[in-house]
């Protein structure tokens, strides 16, 4: 289990963030270009990072009193049984995506919407699918 300082860090590092990104969201008129969506991004990382930081800790003060718990979680966490079911889950959502997504890109340019936007969805639907077909290759050889 990672140390206490390391959650304790991240949640520092999340309100920073958090705080960062309101403070400039307020003072500055960032309406030019790119840096326009840089105080959501450290909205959005800070919301992320504190949210798993302060769950950590959370999950780490339930644990402290009570080892039995904790090993019955770390038990069932590992079970054949339910990674079976948690892979199985992802595949089917991973299919879905896959039609949900192309339909989305093909409607975002039916509705002529800006062509960087289509495009950056489009490299992403790409990037996820050139990824499992490396997954697939790589597993195949394995097996």
């Amino acid at each position: 289990m990672k140390s206490k300082s390391n959650h304790l860090l991240m949640v520092c590092a999340g309100i920073l963030l958090m705080g960062l990104g309101l403070f400039l969201l307020k003072s500055t008129n960032l309406a030019a270009g790119s840096l326009r969506v840089l105080p959501y991004f450290c909205l959005g990382i800070g919301s992320g990072v504190f949210g798993h930081g302060a769950g950590e800790l959370a999950t780490r003060k339930a644990f402290r009193n009570n080892p039995q718990l904790q090993r019955e979680l770390e038990i069932e966490q590992r079970d054949e049984r339910n990674v079976a079911i948690a892979n199985r889950a992802k595949g089917k959502a991973y299919d879905l995506m896959t039609f949900v997504f192309g339909a989305l890109m093909v409607c975002f340019a039916l509705m002529q919407i800006d062509l960087s936007a289509v495009l950056l969805l489009v490299f992403c639907y790409l990037l996820v699918q050139g990824s499992a077909l490396y997954y697939r290759f790589k597993f195949e050889k394995e097996m």
